[in-house]
């Protein structure tokens, strides 16, 4: 009966062990074989390759749409063709860690993201100053920016923007949040994205789209950087030197947005001394939830 016991707890301890390696998705590391694939285009920077796409005329103002989390930049596709259909050139592109540009062993902090922005400018040969709007965690990376370099940004915008750090315990404990986010937290992020949406319904396939990415190694070692060091840290000084800088700013919000609280719009609209549009019956994607309302008061706001 002991041996029984023994070997049925010993067969438990291997299985939990061998978990993380059970339920990940990360089989490739990304080559260029997978990126001739992907639609847009790639650019060697210091930190590694950037996928990122560029559409409208050459003449035109340059916008930089910069997505949050963990989705990458398709995330922008009607915001990206209703900008480029109103004469904007826009660039769109991939954080590091996320869709098809490198996972590079890194901090993934604010410095971090922030540099990668100001690598993919100047590496691209833009003039200054362009416009930028930044989603969810997007939105304190374009903070930083316009903190550190007003120069480089004429004005910006802000869609459901990461502000008050979430709780990320016990994610922030060595070794064990590297065991619980590919055992547990990387694999239910497919189905969580549903909950970008009021209504998800309206997006089928949006949760298979997503594990694309996660086919990636490195993929899950960005995203627990990025919670640990970014995400979870206090974004208030970055907002509130931004709106220093007196560079005109539109916050625009889902009324029923679930990841960041609209309540949170209040605090951010002061700092920044925004413009503030509330999209009522839109989640955390006001943008592609409600395109008709969204895109219009962009196109104005950056005219």
């Amino acid at each position: 009966m002991k041996r029984v016991a023994f070997l049925s707890v010993a067969a438990l301890l291997s299985t939990l062990a061998l978990l993380p390696a059970l339920r990940s998705q990360e089989r490739w590391t990304l080559s260029d074989e997978h990126r001739a694939l992907a639609p847009g285009k790639f650019l060697k920077l210091p930190q590694g390759i950037v996928h990122y796409d560029v559409a409208g005329p050459e003449t035109g103002q340059v916008v930089v749409l910069v997505h949050g989390f963990s989705v990458p930049f398709y995330v922008w596709d009607p915001t990206f063709r209703a900008l480029a259909d109103a004469g904007f050139r826009v660039i769109r592109y991939d954080l590091f860690g996320r869709g098809y540009s490198d996972r590079p062993e890194a901090r993934y902090d604010r410095a971090f993201f922030e540099q990668q922005l100001l690598d993919l400018l100047t590496g691209l040969a833009l003039e200054m100053p362009v416009d930028l709007i930044g989603l969810s965690m997007g939105g304190p990376i374009v903070a930083g920016f316009v903190a550190n370099h007003p120069n480089w940004v004429r004005r910006w915008a802000l869609v459901d923007p990461l502000f008050t750090a979430p709780p990320i315990v016990p994610l922030n404990i060595p070794l064990l949040g590297e065991y619980l986010t590919h055992a547990f937290y990387l694999p239910m992020l497919p189905d969580q994205q549903q909950d970008n949406f009021h209504r998800a319904e309206a997006f089928p396939g949006w949760s298979e789209r997503y594990c694309e990415q996660m086919r990636y190694k490195g993929f899950g070692r960005a995203l627990l950087a990025s919670l640990r060091h970014f995400v979870s840290q206090d974004h208030g000084p970055a907002y509130r030197e931004a709106g220093r800088q007196g560079r005109p700013a539109l916050l625009i919000w889902g009324s029923e947005d679930r990841v960041t609280p609209i309540a949170d719009h209040v605090t951010v609209q002061s700092l920044l001394d925004a413009e503030f549009l509330r999209v009522e019956g839109a989640g955390h994607l006001a943008h592609y939830e409600q395109p008709e309302t969204v895109n219009p008061a962009l196109v104005d706001f950056l005219s």
